[in-house]
């Protein structure tokens, strides 16, 4: 636990408590068993932080219209569970029973040799839009030799790439320039480039709950101490989230952190789109709070369920102030074998972080980069068309099959991204990702994607999977669900691998 803590009021729990949709009381259940479940919902799936300060017993009795003695057992309850901890003149805290931590190892993708017997269910990657690849690769082969004759670093990118960048943030009404492109080794690099230069080992950073598991684990790994700040999800988990800006605010005063990480195009994992009114009050808060506010725009371009006049204006157009950091990626769109990422910041930054990278990796390979701009300036929007069908052929097929086989579980159709955000019906995701390992299933647990075990009852699925061989996959996502449920692992004999 941080020494900053977010203190929820009694008004504010009172209504994430009405606005959750979480379950009725059954039957004759005690009122503070009915009240302790209901919080320890909200923890265990990240709508309630993990870490926060509850209101005292008397304050909460009032603000829920319950007696004191109710609330006092439900906290009671709380503690002996491992959800709440409290002190003597320090209040109660939440917090998740040992073993609930996620997990610290990445989810890697399934090796070559066993694609033909294990799904991959953990990796948001699409494979390469041929013959658009192809195609680019020989164009840059052909545009090598200029580059060869000198010694290949290029510490800010090869301009050819820098323009085409630049060009297509032009294009979605965010005027930029060469000179405010910087271009990294993956999105990954060019998040430890922003990182470094705003946060120091111990720093706060604020980031979203649930984000991206990739950032979180990094961001953790260079030293930053994470603050989350849970979405709000006003119609459940079937209905897409929304940035709970009241939320936001309070951890920027409070917290002060020096960074706040946030996605909103198509987040991973939920896929929500936030709009541009909520953008706009988020970079005035973080303004006022001194924030630097660091935007992942890698899924930015896979808008495959929205016009593209309905897409809100990249969150960096409307800065005033310019201190909002872009990352943005080709391997989402193009292919994920393409480590060509990057950074749009003032030029002054870019050139500062140029200079710091050249201690790392000196510059991203020239023919990589000579294929991006290929694909960026000769066949984009051919290429962004392909993968747009692909998903949206897969979404409606694993939402189909999901809503057939698995109708407990719950989740939002968003309007575009790379996967499904999915509650479990109570089922733990880590049990599920066990079961998986048994009868070739790889799953995301929905823990991998919070801060400090939470979302344990969530998973993610990718859009990765053809849509004939959805029903097929589901099939065996089932299977993992009646495993975990029983936790009875078969032997491989009992269970032998399926294909899909």
């Amino acid at each position: 636990m941080t020494e900053w803590q977010s203190t929820v009021t009694p008004t504010a729990l009172a209504r994430l408590l009405r606005a959750a949709h979480l379950p009725e009381p059954v039957g004759h259940r005690p009122a503070y068993r009915t009240l302790a479940g209901q919080v320890r919902t909200l923890v265990s799936e990240g709508r309630l932080p993990v870490g926060a300060r509850l209101p005292a017993e008397r304050e909460l009795a009032q603000a829920l219209s319950l007696s004191r003695t109710t609330v006092a057992a439900a906290y009671e309850t709380l503690r002996a569970e491992g959800y709440l901890r409290s002190r003597r003149g320090s209040g109660s805290w939440t917090t998740l029973p040992d073993g609930s931590r996620p997990p610290s190892d990445a989810l890697h993708p399934v090796p070559p040799d066993e694609r033909e017997t294990v799904l991959d269910l953990g990796v948001a990657a699409l494979p390469a839009p041929q013959p658009y690849l192809g195609e680019a690769a020989a164009q840059a082969i052909e545009q090598l030799p200029a580059y060869a004759a000198g010694h290949g670093h290029f510490p800010t990118g090869v301009p050819v790439l820098r323009e085409a960048i630049a060009q297509r943030y032009t294009e979605r009404r965010l005027p930029t320039t060469p000179d405010q492109i910087l271009v990294t080794t993956g999105a990954m690099g060019a998040l430890h480039l922003a990182r470094h230069a705003l946060v120091g080992r111990g720093g706060r950073v604020a980031v979203e709950a649930p984000s991206y598991a990739h950032t979180l684990q990094s961001l953790r790994r260079g030293g930053a101490r994470l603050v989350a700040v849970p979405h709000a999800w006003p119609g459940g988990p079937g209905e897409l989230p929304r940035w709970d800006l009241p939320e936001w605010q309070r951890v920027l005063r409070g917290a002060a952190p020096r960074a706040a990480f946030v996605i909103p195009d198509f987040q991973n994992p939920t896929g929500a789109l936030i709009d541009e009114g909520q953008r706009r009050e988020l970079l005035a808060a973080a303004r006022a709070a001194g924030t630097t506010v660091v935007v992942d725009e890698t899924i930015a371009e896979l808008g495959w369920g929205v016009r593209p006049e309905e897409l809100p204006r990249p969150t960096a157009a409307l800065d005033r102030a310019a201190q909002v950091i872009t990352v943005g990626s080709a391997s989402k769109t193009l292919w994920g074998g393409l480590r060509i990422g990057w950074l749009r910041a003032n030029p002054s930054l870019v050139r500062q972080l140029a200079t710091d990278r050249v201690y790392t990796d000196v510059g991203t390979p020239v023919l990589d980069q000579l294929i991006a701009a290929a694909l960026l300036t000769e066949h984009f929007a051919e290429v962004r068309a392909h993968q747009h069908q692909r998903l949206r052929s897969s979404a409606e097929a694993l939402a189909a099959a999901l809503r057939a086989q698995l109708p407990h579980w719950h989740f939002a159709f968003p309007p575009g991204g790379l996967c499904l955000w999915i509650a479990t019906d109570g089922l733990s995701g880590t049990a599920l990702a066990q079961a998986g390992d048994r009868i070739g299933v790889r799953i995301a647990a929905g823990s991998r994607f919070g801060v400090d075990g939470a979302f344990e009852n969530y998973l993610r699925i990718p859009l990765t999977v053809p849509a004939p061989a959805a029903p097929a996959a589901v099939t065996r996502l089932a299977t993992a669900a009646a495993l975990a449920a029983t936790g009875r692992w078969p032997t491989t004999d009992e269970h032998p691998p399926l294909a899909v």
